[in-house]
């Protein structure tokens, strides 16, 4: 794998600032923001909207109060549906997680106990809520891994924080998650997508693209990514001369592609999953626009090694010289034990995707337990920033369970770096950097890692 020069790394951070200070706000003051503390509440005003963004302070959270001394961890995750190629990596990192915590003597001297249900594959929002509806009610669960999908997400996410339970997804990147009403029980470790728009417009303007047609899926996500990857792929120098979107459930993409082939460009972005994407890329190799005739560039919602199969299933080359990003598997500021000992625990798992994330949000889960000596989840959520990057400039450094549970066991103050990287969660509790992979699709249908590029604040 290539990795970023310090250089390179530190243009792509300050290409981003100015968005990530429009997008979700800033705890620094200056020309872009101003920051005010407002008795235990910090609150941001952005100057290009005036709009004031509060998070909820730790000790006004509305988790639940009581435990019983074993902490219960409950995920939905997609083992359905067409997102179903992210559950095994995020599954699996989470029992790995489980593994290692119980091996290090677990939570409050317990074993933690972990239940898995569906979350329909971002397609079926009844599944979901009855999943969820199972683990808050039926398992009595302290924290829930998931959902997978921002959209899914979103249509859980009250049940779940009116029911005071802890929630962190180890794949959610729709931005406007950061700002919703989730009385600080809401947390993600992996980066928002105006983080991931930089970097993907950074791909395309460093490929030399200047005429940049976009084609979106009509959802949040695809819509929630295009509304800053317009602006990124401007400020990095490129005219996106064409933006279209469609129905994810439909059968027939001719006209929204004719409309992108129509525009002329010189490169296309497309956002979508797979069984919705493949037919979008199977339709643009139809009308000559194909990755073999112009570049075509993906998001992590497409990264997947059986992408060809629903473009053309007798032709893994089908999708050769796609080109995306998606949050780094392997971060190269991430625990570097991780990526060998998850292949060796999860050998059948053919992609890592999101699966470091998963293994964060559950260490993090325990981490915040052990902290607070508590279960309850208004325990867990006050301590899940704290664990995350320290409450002092002399917190401790760790990236295992069992160093930081040996630390929080001398009462020393940590700031666990994890297997996604050093997480250094904001006052809105997800990561304040997104480390992401720019990987490249070969003639054999799977993808290779090509090079990471960070962007953050």
């Amino acid at each position: 794998m290539r990795t970023t020069s310090k250089a390179a790394r530190l243009g792509a951070v300050a290409a981003g600032l100015a968005l990530i200070l429009a997008a979700c706000g800033s705890s620094d003051s200056g020309s872009d923001g101003a920051s005010k503390d407002t008795g235990n509440e910090k609150t941001t005003t952005t100057a290009a909207d005036e709009t004031t963004v509060t998070a909820t302070p730790a000790d006004k959270n509305g988790g639940r109060t009581e435990g019983d001394g074993t902490l219960q961890i409950g995920a939905i995750l997609p083992q359905s549906g067409n997102l179903d190629f992210l559950g095994p990596p995020m599954i699996e990192g989470a029992k790995m997680a489980i593994a290692d915590i119980n091996k290090a003597g677990g939570v409050l001297g317990q074993d933690v106990a972990f239940t898995v249900k569906d979350d329909g594959g971002g397609g079926d929002d009844d599944l979901a809520a009855t999943s969820t509806d199972e683990l808050i009610n039926n398992e009595k669960v302290d924290a829930i891994l998931g959902a997978a999908a921002s959209g899914t997400t979103k249509s859980v996410i009250d049940r779940i924080v009116s029911s005071g339970t802890t929630q962190c997804s180890p794949s959610n990147t729709g931005s406007d998650l950061t700002t919703w009403d989730d009385d600080g029980l809401y947390f993600r470790t992996a980066p928002p997508d105006n983080l991931q728009a930089q970097a993907l417009a950074k791909a395309v303007s460093d490929d030399g693209h200047t005429n940049v047609a976009i084609i979106a899926q009509n959802t949040d996500y695809g819509t929630g990514f295009v509304e800053f990857l317009d602006p990124a792929l401007t400020s990095n120098g490129a005219k996106v001369v064409e933006n279209v979107t469609y129905e994810a459930d439909g059968t027939s993409f001719d006209s929204e592609v004719e409309t992108i082939v129509g525009a002329k460009p010189d490169a296309v972005v497309l956002v979508g999953y797979p069984e919705d994407g493949g037919k979008v890329i199977a339709e643009l190799i139809k009308q000559g626009a194909g990755p073999s005739d112009l570049p075509l560039y993906v998001t992590d919602g497409l990264q997947s090694n059986e992408l060809y199969k629903l473009v053309d299933e007798s032709d893994p080359a089908s999708t050769e010289g796609i080109r995306g990003t998606a949050a780094s598997a392997a971060p190269e500021d991430g625990a570097s034990f991780f990526p060998d000992a998850f292949k060796a625990f999860a050998p059948k798992v053919e992609s890592p995707i999101y699966s470091a994330q998963s293994y964060d949000c559950v260490v993090l889960f325990a981490l915040a337990a052990e902290k607070s000596q508590s279960d309850a989840p208004f325990d867990i959520a006050k301590e899940m920033v704290n664990v995350s990057n320290g409450e002092s400039d002399d917190a401790e450094k760790c990236s295992t369970y069992a160093d930081c549970l040996a630390l929080l066991k001398e009462d020393k103050d940590i700031d666990y770096d994890g297997a996604s990287g050093a997480l250094d969660f904001s006052e809105f509790g997800e990561p304040s950097a997104g480390s992401y992979d720019v990987y490249t699709f070969i003639a054999d249908g799977t993808y290779k890692v090509d090079e990471q590029v960070v962007v953050g604040s």
